[in-house]
């Protein structure tokens, strides 16, 4: 049975649209509340983090109240990457973690993603326990009044987690003499994310750290790379670090102003971590993931294997084949040494770790040759129009024309009105051709 609320990565919508409104808020937070109130052996507490969009400020009332209702004993911790929730839900022991977040969405879009008390993020059964409850009666869900949850906001969440981060290192790793520039765009990592850097003796030089609710990923951030290599090349920076809304996502700028996505980054850290024999089993990566960083693995003789495109659905492949290494071409990528979920800043640290004997970014990062590659967004009113029979027969045909030199793959977004075409081949005019042939027929 398909999901009602939940999709590929939490739920997520337009603010006051849908389900995304105090009053749904107060109706999830209360079915959260009562199915994890309902397990044996559980602290009754729920820690809450968000980004920095301005529908925070309505949406997290609601929450905290539908929990407390529950009888959940809630912990708020403001503005915090989403992996620093999952972190410190774990380390807390608290029954689950939720972040209010629509990740790389524009301002106007919000939602939710939930962890449990491991830090992972909830199986498909237990998103559809909870939705059952959500559409259940509310007042049979409702704790006496002396059983109510209390509220407390934690105000060191953010040095909480850096701690955590720090002790992944050895205690003499420093960033001494490093330039680095970071784009936090205007998201949750802007506190973080500086503190970090400046921590370990970075020289930090910083944009999208301004957030007014209304700004985050406008122009700025993982989405948006340009900011990220107008100010590597302005300052002549060592690495430039580019996050999402939540900061779970990272793309890279090299010294010379080259973009690095993720797939070059998973190249890098699975080629490094096999060489100093930490790399477990293999490597995750998604449909997405250029075609040439699985050549490169096959000659490297790296196990790789694809899974759906979203982070979650890569962690899920990765616990099952005992699998630490994973991640999207889109910037989230899993360390599963130290993390459970994507962690834009870990991965930067990670990444500066491998240069601190004085190597150039441009000289780590550029493991392999892209095939190339084009990926369209496309708007639609109703993303079912990729089951129409004239898109199916467009697809049919770029797909057979493109077979014996390339990929397409068209899927609907897990989090956007948008039909995502992708193509690979090294014939760039065949591969133009072919997703004009897609394009076309969804327009």
């Amino acid at each position: 049975m398909a999901k009602k609320y939940f999709g590929t990565d939490g739920i997520r919508g337009r603010v006051n649209k849908g389900s995304i409104n105090g009053e749904m808020f107060f109706k999830f937070g209360l079915a959260a509340g009562t199915y994890f109130k309902n397990l044996k052996k559980t602290k009754q507490t729920a820690v809450i983090a968000k980004d920095t969009r301005l529908s925070g400020y309505t949406l997290e009332p609601a929450l905290v109240s539908g929990l407390a209702s529950a009888g959940i004993h809630v912990y708020t911790l403001g503005p915090l990457p989403t992996n620093g929730l999952a972190m410190l839900t774990k380390k807390m022991r608290a029954n689950l973690g939720i972040m209010i977040t629509a990740s790389h969405n524009p301002y106007y879009d919000n939602g939710l993603k939930l962890f449990g008390p491991d830090g992972l993020k909830l199986s498909d059964n237990i998103e559809k326990k909870i939705e059952r409850l959500i559409d259940s009666k509310i007042i049979k869900n409702l704790s006496n009044p002396h059983s109510l949850g209390r509220v407390k906001r934690l105000e060191n969440a953010n040095e909480k987690y850096i701690k955590i981060l720090k002790n992944n290192f050895p205690k003499n790793f420093r960033l001494k003499g490093i330039k680095i520039g970071i784009d936090c765009a205007n998201g949750a990592g802007y506190k973080s994310g500086i503190k970090l850097l400046n921590s370990l003796g970075a020289k930090v030089y910083e944009i999208g750290t301004s957030p007014n609710g209304l700004n985050i990923n406008k122009n700025c951030g993982s989405t948006f790379p340009k900011k990220i290599k107008y100010l590597v090349k302005k300052f002549k920076v060592d690495l430039g670090i580019s996050l999402d809304g939540d900061a779970d996502r990272i793309i890279l700028c090299d010294e010379k102003g080259n973009i690095i996505d993720g797939d070059q980054i998973i190249a890098m850290l699975a080629t490094r971590w096999k060489k100093k024999k930490i790399l477990k089993g293999g490597v995750v990566g998604t449909l997405m993931s250029n075609y040439g960083l699985q050549d490169y693995f096959k000659k490297q003789k790296i196990k790789f294997i694809r899974s759906g495109v979203g982070d979650r659905f890569v962690k899920e492949k990765m616990q099952k084949n005992k699998f630490n290494l994973g991640g999207e071409q889109s910037g989230h990528i899993i360390l599963g040494k130290f993390a459970t979920t994507g962690d834009g800043l870990l991965v930067a640290l990670e990444v500066l770790f491998s240069m601190r004997k004085g190597k150039k970014a441009s000289e780590l990062l550029n493991i392999f040759n892209p095939t190339p590659q084009i990926l369209e967004n496309v708007t639609v009113k109703d993303k079912t129009v990729i089951n129409s029979s004239k898109c199916k027969k467009a697809i049919k045909i770029a797909s057979k024309l493109i077979k014996k030199d390339g990929r397409m793959l068209v899927r609907k977004s897990g989090t956007e009105p948008k039909i995502r075409i992708m193509g690979e081949s090294n014939n760039k005019i065949l591969l133009k051709k072919c997703i004009n042939i897609v394009k076309r027929s969804i327009k």
